[in-house]
C-alpha cells in the first residue's frame, strides 16, 4: 500500500444494489487478507446506508475465515434498526459465498452531554524518533528473513513511529506495552465517515504483536502464526489521520494459543479519540 490514494480507493466499494457491495485486496505478502482491511471495507459499507447525520460511534467484528487475497469480496448489509438517535447495521462479508467476516456497527446523531477522560501517557513526541522502517534496520543482516516481513508489513500510506525501539531479541520477558505515534502520509482533507474507514484499517496493525512481548526472550518470534479472531473499536471524538495520533497498547492477557490486547487512541493534544480492543491467535507456525 504505497500512497493514501490507493488506501482510500481499496477502501471504496463498488455498490451493486442497494445493500450489496463488493471490493478487491491488498496484496499482503503473508498471503491473507488483512484483517484492517475487511474492517475498513465492512464499516464503508455500511456508511454508505446510514442517514448522512449520523456517524460510527461503536463497531465489533468477528473473523470467521482467512479471507484469499486472489478473491474479491462481497459485503451485504442488513439495515437493522433506524432509530430516532442511533441507527444499527449488520454486515457480512463474503467469498464464493462463504461468510469470512461479520461486523455489527452502530451510528449516532451527533449529540451533547457529559464528557470526561483518562490522560495520555507521557511518551516521547513522534519528531525525536524514527519511523518503524528505520528503526528495524539495524536487523536487516542479523535477521534478514524477518527484517523482510517486517518491511513488507507496514503500509506506506501509513507512517508509524514506536516509541519502544523494536526488540526481536531480550534475555528477559519484556512488559507487555507500546507505544506507538501513527499518521496517514501526504492525505487531503477527508471527511470523518473516510477518518473512521482509515483509522480502522490502522487499528488492526500492531495488536496482537504487543501480546507476544514478554514471551520473546523464550521463544523465536519468527516462527509465531498471527490471526485476529475479534475487533472492537469505538469511536468517541473527532479527529484527523492527517495529524499524529498516539496508540497506547497493553496486553493483558494471553492464554490458550490467544493474545488479548486493548488500546486507546489519542490526538497529538491529549483527547481521547477512540478506544481497541482485540483477541487473535498466537502460536508457532505448524509445520
Amino acid at each position: 500500500m504505497q500512497t493514501v490514494e490507493e488506501l482510500i480507493a481499496l477502501l471504496t466499494l463498488e455498490q451493486t444494489d442497494d445493500h450489496t457491495f463488493s471490493g478487491t485486496n491488498y496484496r499482503t505478502p503473508w498471503k491473507r487478507v488483512f484483517g484492517g482491511q475487511v474492517l475498513g471495507q465492512a464499516l464503508h459499507a455500511a456508511y454508505q446506508t446510514v442517514p448522512t447525520d449520523r456517524v460510527a460511534h461503536s463497531l465489533h467484528g468477528y473473523f470467521v475465515l482467512a479471507g484469499n487475497i486472489d478473491i474479491p469480496i462481497t459485503y451485504k448489509v442488513d439495515t437493522i434498526r433506524d432509530g430516532g438517535s442511533f441507527t444499527t447495521r449488520r454486515v457480512v462479508a463474503y467469498q464464493q459465498d462463504e461468510p469470512i467476516f461479520i461486523l455489527a456497527a452502530s451510528f449516532q446523531v451527533v449529540q451533547e452531554g457529559f464528557d470526561h477522560q483518562i490522560t495520555m501517557p507521557n511518551v516521547l513526541p513522534p519528531d525525536v524518533l524514527l519511523p518503524d522502517e528505520d528503526q528495524i534496520k539495524k536487523y536487516q543482516e542479523s535477521h534478514p528473513h524477518w527484517y523482510a516481513r517486517l518491511n513488507s508489513i507496514h503500509p506506506n500510506a501509513i507512517e508509524f513511529r514506536s516509541v519502544e525501539q523494536w526488540q526481536l531479541e531480550s534475555k528477559t520477558a519484556m512488559q507487555p506495552y507500546r507505544h506507538i505515534w501513527m499518521k496517514a502520509k501526504a492525505m487531503d482533507h477527508l471527511d470523518l465517515r473516510m477518518q473512521h474507514q482509515i483509522l480502522a484499517y490502522a487499528s488492526d496493525y500492531n495488536l496482537l504483536t504487543t501480546a507476544a512481548l514478554p514471551h520473546v526472550h523464550n521463544t523465536d518470534i519468527s516462527d509465531l502464526f498471527y490471526a485476529s479472531l475479534d475487533h472492537a473499536l469505538w469511536f468517541h471524538r473527532p479527529f484527523t489521520m492527517q495529524e499524529w495520533l498516539l496508540y497506547a497498547l497493553d496486553s493483558p492477557s494471553a492464554s490458550g494459543s490467544r493474545g488479548f490486547t486493548r488500546g486507546n487512541i489519542f490526538s497529538r493534544n491529549g483527547q481521547l479519540v477512540a478506544s481497541v480492543v482485540q483477541e487473535g491467535v498466537i502460536r508457532k507456525w505448524r509445520q
